[in-house]
């Protein structure tokens, strides 16, 4: 797994922000001040992934890689720049992190004998449950 503290450190150190007006809350504060934060940055900048990793992360999150090769987020959720801009920065960490987890592989199963017996008996159980319907019918 990827040295954490190093892939934080070299998040935040790359990313650039660009900022422009968002909708949402704030009444005309909206209209006349720059709240949305997009941020960018390449993926060549991002350091302590090892080779496996950095393509999952481009397989994973595909969606929010432009044709530069680089990874962006747009967050405007609060009225203000500069919490919208640590919202973006956790939130880049954590989809950077989330994307390099490379998932366990399933081991098959089979049920076991007290659970196979089980489900016979319930199954004997209902069908006896039908079949006497099916008696007090006839009369």
């Amino acid at each position: 797994m990827a040295e954490l503290n190093l892939l934080e450190k070299s998040i935040t150190d790359n990313l650039t922000f660009t900022f422009a007006r968002s909708g949402g809350k704030g009444g005309q504060n909206v209209n006349k001040v720059n709240t949305k934060v997009h941020a960018v940055i390449p993926l060549e900048k991002i350091q302590g992934l090892e080779p496996q990793e950095f393509l999952l992360l481009k397989q994973k999150l595909k969606g929010n890689i432009n044709s530069a090769a680089e990874l962006f987020i747009d967050v405007d959720d609060e009225r203000y720049q500069e919490k919208n801009r640590e919202i973006a920065t956790a939130r880049l960490i954590n989809k950077v992190k989330a994307a390099i987890i490379i998932p366990k592989k399933r081991k098959k199963t089979k049920p076991t004998a007290a659970s196979k017996e089980q489900r016979l008996l319930k199954k004997k159980l209902r069908s006896a449950v039908k079949a006497n319907r099916r008696a007090l019918k006839d009369y």
